[in-house]
């Protein structure tokens, strides 16, 4: 039992990172209106919940069903229902990341880019 209260907590530790990675990476966007900043936050943080509780079910009814057919036969739709949620949420994020690369581009200021290039 100790075992899994440390794996709990060390996943809990890996997903606070992440978080605290991706806030770093929203801070950095100087001209980015904040209440988007914490919407896209709010969004990323709902995408890791969803990914890692789909994929605890997912798991679960994976070792329920090893071997079976008939056990493959009764939660097989369900697995494939876990897995499209996890697909879903890598898409949520793949989303962020094409709107934060626009935002970064938009960021670029032609004025202070000709200032670097007169010095």
């Amino acid at each position: 039992m100790a075992k899994a209260v440390e794996d709990l907590m060390n996943k809990v530790e890996i997903k606070k990172k992440k978080i605290d990675h991706f806030c770093d990476l929203l801070d950095s966007l100087e001209s980015t209106e904040e209440r988007k900043k914490l919407l896209w936050k709010e969004v990323y943080e709902n995408a890791l919940d969803d990914r890692e509780k789909a994929n605890i079910l997912f798991t679960d009814l994976l070792i329920e069903t090893k071997g079976s057919s008939a056990q493959h036969a009764v939660f097989g739709p369900i697995m494939s229902k876990y897995l499209e949620r996890m697909c879903k949420t890598n898409d949520q994020i793949l989303k962020l990341a094409e709107l934060i690369t626009k935002e970064e581009e938009k960021s670029f200021d032609m004025n202070e880019i000709f200032d670097q290039i007169g010095t």
